[in-house]
């Protein structure tokens, strides 16, 4: 049986209740908020990392960015490459690791969105990610987060449901992504997500997929952590946390009762850059 990220079109069914445009419009608020680029122009270019059907991404490039996306799925590339083809939507994919690869030119911003880095499940792997990405940012970058909220995990009643239906272009889902029942490791922080997308289209041809997804979710501190160490392995001054989000908003903090989503930007620095600003 094949797994979840075999399955692309399925897993963009499960993720439809997202309002893409409306996220992107909150990620270009953000980067002509707290981007340095050089003359302080606009961001120009954008690397999106475990991109799936790279939605964000194509969007962004849609709004005139030049895009670039980076999945280890070869499912999740060809289709997010002949979702691209198929509106007109320059886009250039990349199937690589994205705790360790090189691709061509930099970047102004990047993006990892839907909690994509749960699949960084040790520390280790969250430095060399870190690590490899700051080499294709361009100096006042920007790299923009969007993790899981920890309350999911440390409050009695969860931020996020694990149960919800989804009605798109005539197909109707219904998702299951985890849940209480699923326990977590509490010396790895790994939780063995059980998953399963039931899609019923209009003629009633039923298509399911059933998955165990690893999922290491990430505090605060921890991240902060991951981001120290990864700037000790970087030649240049390394990231900086300028601003965190709890909703694509600009009005939700993110220790508010409302948030939902625990959004990081990090601030690509160099010893350039800090004397720009310094001035």
């Amino acid at each position: 049986m094949s797994g979840i990220y075999d399955e692309p079109e399925l897993y963009q069914l499960a993720c439809a209740y997202r309002d893409v445009p409306a996220e992107v419009t909150a990620l270009l608020a953000w980067c002509a908020r707290h981007g340095a680029l050089p003359g302080g122009r606009p961001a120009a270019s954008v690397l999106e990392l475990a991109a799936g059907p790279a939605e964000h991404a194509r969007e962004l490039a849609g709004r005139g960015l030049r895009a670039t996306v980076l999945d280890r799925s070869p499912a999740m590339c060809a289709y997010a490459a002949a979702q691209a083809k198929a509106s007109g939507t320059d886009l250039d994919v990349v199937e690589a690791d994205m705790r360790d690869f090189r691709i061509e030119g930099t970047f102004d911003v990047a993006i990892t969105m839907l909690n994509s880095l749960c699949h960084m499940f040790t520390l280790d792997d969250m430095v060399r990610h870190l690590v490899a990405l700051h080499g294709h940012l361009a100096p006042g970058g920007l790299y923009i987060v969007e993790l899981a909220h920890p309350a999911d995990f440390f409050t009695p009643v969860p931020r996020t449901s694990s149960e919800w239906t989804v009605d798109a272009d005539g197909v109707h889902a219904e998702v299951r992504w985890g849940g209480r029942e699923d326990r977590i490791d509490p010396l790895t922080q790994v939780t063995r997500e059980h998953m399963t997308i039931t899609a019923t289209s209009e003629d009633g041809t039923i298509r399911t997929v059933s998955d165990v997804v690893p999922n290491r979710f990430w505090t605060l501190t921890e991240f902060r952590a991951a981001v120290a160490l990864a700037n000790g392995g970087i030649a240049a001054e390394g990231f900086e946390l300028v601003a965190s989000y709890g909703d694509f908003d600009e009005t939700t903090e993110l220790d508010a009762p409302t948030a939902w989503r625990m959004i990081l930007v990090l601030l690509a620095r160099d010893g350039k850059e800090r004397h720009r600003i310094a001035r």
